[in-house]
Formats: C-alpha cells, structure tokens, sequence
C-alpha cells in the first residue's frame, strides 16, 4: 500500500534560513530511487541537491522554479512503498530511453540529457558542450553554462533602439543581495584604512617561491602571508573573531578564516577552517584548493559555513581601496587594495621606493569600539611588515 511521503527544505547550514528552487531533475509522475536528486536548491553560499528519502514517485510538486523558500518549507510529495513496486528498474530504463532519442543514447547521463531536453538543446549542440567532469564527462553544470552563455551572445545583439536590458537575478546572485542587505542595516558598520609598507613579504616571496612550489606545489603568495598575519592579531585582539547573538558577544576559539573568491555568478566565501592552527604551507595550500574548488563550484556546505572573519583581496583588480561589507553573522572583514611603488620617507629622512597597500577594516560598530579597531590595524601591520 502506497504512502504520501511530503519533502521539505532541508537546514543546509548553521546560518543558513532560506534556500531558492533553481530546477528540479524529475518531474510528476517519475519514478525516484532513494538518495538519488530530486532538485537542486541555492543559498548565498553554495548550490545543493536535494536527495529523495524514499523511493517511489513524485506525486506532486509544491514549490516552483525560482521559488524562495524557508528551512522547513514544503517542496513536494512522494508517493513511496506500493507506488514504487508497480514500475521495475526495467521501465524505468525504458522511461528515460523514451524522453530521449536513440541518436542521444548512450553518450551522456540521464540527468545530463534531461537538463538538455528541458533547454531546447539538440544532439548537435550537445556534442559542442565542453565536459569539465572526470575524464572530460559532460555534466549538468557544464549544459548550464552552456546555455547561458548562448544567451549572453544573443543579448548582444539586442537593437539598439531599445536602450536598456533587464537581467534577472540568478538565484546565487538574489542570495547574495539578501544577506548584504540585512548585513548593512541590522549592523551599523565602520571602517578604518591603514597603508602597510609590503617591501619585505615580497622580497621573502621572490626568495622562496621556488622553494615553497617545490615543496608543496601551491604557489606562495602575498594573500597567503597576510591571512596568516591576521590570525596573528586576532590572538590579541579577539572580538574581532565573533559574532552578536541579541546582547551576547560570542568569542570563538578558532580562527575560521573566509577568503573572497570571485566567480561568474558572484562571489564566493570558502572557509579555511582553524587558520590560527596552519602553518603558512598549509594555509596557501587551503586557499589554492578552495579558490579552484569556488570557480568550479565543488565546494560544499562543510567548506562555507561556520566562517568568524572573512578576507577580501579586491586589490587583484587594481583598485587600491575599498570599503566592504560584513558578512553576516560576523563582525569584521579585511580588505587588500593593489600594491603601489612609492618614494617614502624613511626615519633617517632618506628616500626610498617601498612596495605600498591599503588595508581596511570593516567591523561591526556595536562589538567593538574603533580604537579597538585601530589597535588592530596596527598589530597586523606589524605582524606583516615583519616577515
């Protein structure tokens, strides 16, 4: 005897209240396995599948593409048990060679052609989607993104009478705005600058990066000493490293450092998890990792969640200073603006060319005060002038 089993949106992390439908992968009147993918769902953090508790057949489905929906929220119904034994695996097969043509079948995954069908795509534009999965395996994300950038060339040539172009938020991108939004106006921020004379970490990267490479195949770099310099500081300095629950400061023990990697659809924050606890191999190998993980989007929740300072290094695109916003629930974030060449006065009142960067810090005015602030500042700039 069959039972209506009812799916709802699971918690996909500490913080996280709300999740957005991108698209489902069955539709009603499918036959779904147990763990195998009902839909896949977007928070400001990373994309998720959803998995079927039970097997048996999609009833009905409750909440739509593009859909918002909170922790706990319905998603659909499952008719599972009696439902389920009526179709064999064999129909099931039959069912998807069906949904496809014979040309297709064969090449790609049933999810992979589905995701095909439901775009328009034909077997000859299929065989144009470079895979990116193992062994050059084309997948779900990759005819996404094959789509998409077919419409940002055919959006090229919309006529020029019509002046403007309206652009949907994806649903990363929607997530994103949310959690600024409320960042900006439940904490009331302030930011100090501060410009840091990098000539020595350069030089001590020019030395070593060779040797470093060698040792542990990541690349040495300037980010790489600063996040390390900034778990320094916060030793001395922790309500840095907390977070505002009502009237309760919330120190943490642990330094869970984000690090900013910039993506197509937005801006990711992957976590490197007890930084203070790494040496400085092992924090460049953690960024590298993460950072191709970001671009590629491997990461999982486990990678993003649970971050208590985050590090932004706009500076990589040239701007040389920067005011950004705290992500909550944490109460500061450091910013890198690009090195400049510059003539300093040095303290015997001679001349010299120094590598040069702005630092700033955003934080959360009603943990700590901005003396607080600037005592930060200056310990890691110290910590990074040192090296």
């Amino acid at each position: 005897m069959s039972e209506d089993i009812i799916i709802k949106l699971p918690k996909l992390g500490e913080s996280i209240l709300n999740a957005t439908v991108v698209q489902w992968f069955k539709k009603v009147g499918d036959v779904v396995e147990k763990d195998e993918p009902l839909l896949e769902v977007s928070t400001d953090k990373v994309n998720s599948e959803i998995p079927s508790p039970v097997s048996g057949v999609l009833k009905e489905i409750l909440a739509k593409n593009d859909e918002e929906l909170e922790v706990g929220g319905l998603l659909g119904v499952i008719s599972s048990a009696g439902g389920a034994k009526e179709i064999s695996k064999t129909e099931v097969v039959i069912k998807e060679q069906a949904a496809t043509s014979t040309e297709m079948s064969g090449f790609y995954s049933p999810s992979v052609m589905r995701a095909a069908q439901e775009r328009g795509i034909s077997f000859q534009e299929l065989s144009k989607v470079k895979g990116t999965g193992e062994g050059g395996r084309v997948t779900k994300k990759d005819v996404e993104m094959f789509v998409e950038s077919t419409q940002k060339k055919e959006c090229a040539f919309v006529p020029p009478r019509e002046g403007i172009e309206r652009v949907k938020m994806n649903p990363l991108r929607k997530a994103i705005a949310e959690n600024m939004v409320r960042s900006f106006y439940e904490a009331p921020h302030a930011t100090l600058i501060t410009e840091v004379d990098v000539t020595a970490p350069l030089k001590y990267i020019a030395k070593e990066k060779e040797s470093f490479f060698a040792k542990t195949g990541t690349k040495l770099t300037i980010t790489g000493l600063i996040a390390q310099a900034i778990t320094k500081a916060l030793k001395d300095y922790p309500l840095l490293n907390s977070s505002l629950e009502q009237d309760t400061i919330v120190i943490k023990k642990h330094v869970n450092l984000g690090i900013a990697v910039s993506i197509e659809q937005g801006v990711m924050v992957p976590v490197i998890r007890h930084c203070d606890s790494l040496s400085l191999e092992e924090i460049a190998k953690a960024i590298s990792e993460l950072s191709i993980k970001a671009r590629s989007q491997k990461l999982t929740h486990d990678e993003v969640k649970d971050g208590t300072i985050t590090l932004t290094n706009f500076g990589m695109t040239g701007v040389q200073i920067g005011i950004p916003i705290i992500r909550f629930p944490e109460v500061a974030i450091v910013g890198l603006g690009a090195i400049q060449r510059k003539i300093i006065p040095l303290e015997d009142d001679s001349l010299a060319i120094r590598s040069m960067m702005h630092i700033s810090l955003t934080f959360d005015h009603r943990v700590l005060d901005g003396i607080y602030g600037c005592d930060f500042l200056t310990s890691l700039k110290k910590h990074i002038e040192s090296r």
